[in-house]
């Protein structure tokens, strides 16, 4: 095990904190939900916000175009993952670098493909930076794709983590990749973070009081499974995950959509890219984010489909607030 890997399996994972801290000092407004919508053209491959009071009905920003557009690497980006910074100040909108419409070959997009991410930074939502392209996977990985990322409060680094295929096994499979940094600009080694005996992608992590949820894509199973730790060095695939047969799902993103309240329980939304259908994000939701007992909800109202693999934030009133002014009416 590298070093890398071993200070991972050491860490304490602050997920969410800063945004949750946030959000209880101003008064809650809502949600931010930064998505793709495919392949179709060549802006259909870029970020597109939405906005929610209630995480179940979005309305589109921008009139529903693009809000950001890579000029970069690929000129295209898929799976876009927005978090806020540990310390609140800013956030970093991060990104698969990958155009599909401008280059047709997924089998290129495996193989030969950008070892880079691409990265937005903001101090208010509102006032994005130029993208700029990180190379983060090792020199003869073939593709960097999803990359998400969770803060190690123990050493006071991020720890971004996504997909990749390399040529030590000639492509075989797909895994779980990490790299540290302190500022989304200059990045660590990169070492495996998840290797499972088959192809893995499209991990993402959420925490619940301490406990930690990961799900990832099976991409032999074309299924989703979510595992639960403790202390981020152990995990364990969680008995019973209701969906765990579903097949033909992709990019899983969860938040909590109603925060716990007189004396109830969090619910969470687990959003899947029903990709094999072309439908998009289908939500399901469960009270008890421990037992893994998702339930399908009601389709979410949406203002343009498909919405694809993305993120959804809590956000405070005043972040609203701009939003709409920035990029308002709301559609």
């Amino acid at each position: 095990m590298s070093m890398y890997a071993s200070n991972l399996m050491r860490l304490g994972l602050l997920l969410g904190a800063a945004c949750a801290a946030s959000t209880q000092a101003e008064e809650f407004g809502g949600f931010l939900f930064a998505t793709f919508r495919g392949e179709s053209t060549p802006m259909t491959e870029q970020v597109y916000f939405m906005v929610s009071q209630d995480g179940r009905s979005w309305k589109a920003l921008n009139d529903g175009r693009p809000v950001l557009v890579s000029t970069v690497g690929e000129r295209g980006v898929r799976d876009p993952y927005i978090l806020r910074s540990a310390d609140g100040s800013r956030f970093f909108l991060l990104a698969t670098d990958l155009s599909i419409h401008l280059n047709h070959d997924w089998n290129r997009a495996q193989t030969a493909a950008s070892q880079s991410i691409v990265v937005w930074e903001s101090e208010d939502l509102v006032n994005w930076s130029e993208p700029r392209l990180v190379k983060v996977a090792p020199d003869n990985a073939g593709c960097t794709w999803a990359p998400e990322a969770i803060y190690d409060q123990q050493q006071q680094e991020y720890i971004v983590f996504w997909a990749s295929k390399t040529a030590d096994d000639d492509f075989a499979k797909q895994r779980i990749w990490a790299a540290r940094t302190k500022d989304f600009k200059t990045f660590g080694e990169p070492y495996v973070y998840i290797e499972k005996p088959t192809t893995v992608i499209d991990t993402t992590i959420v925490n619940e009081e301490g406990v930690y949820y990961r799900f990832t894509k099976d991409e032999k199973h074309k299924a989703i499974t979510m595992e639960r730790s403790g202390d981020g060095q152990v995990w364990n695939e969680v008995d019973g995950f209701s969906l765990a047969k579903l097949t033909g799902y992709e990019g899983p993103t969860c938040f909590m959509i109603e925060r716990p309240q007189d004396g109830k329980s969090a619910k969470w939304c687990l959003l899947l890219d029903w990709y094999s259908r072309g439908r998009g994000y289908q939500a399901y939701e469960t009270d008890d984010l421990s037992q893994g007992k998702f339930v399908k909800a009601p389709p979410m109202d949406f203002p343009f489909e498909p919405v694809r693999h993305g993120t959804v934030i809590p956000i405070t009133r005043d972040e609203m607030a701009r939003l709409v002014d920035k990029w308002g009416p709301l559609e």
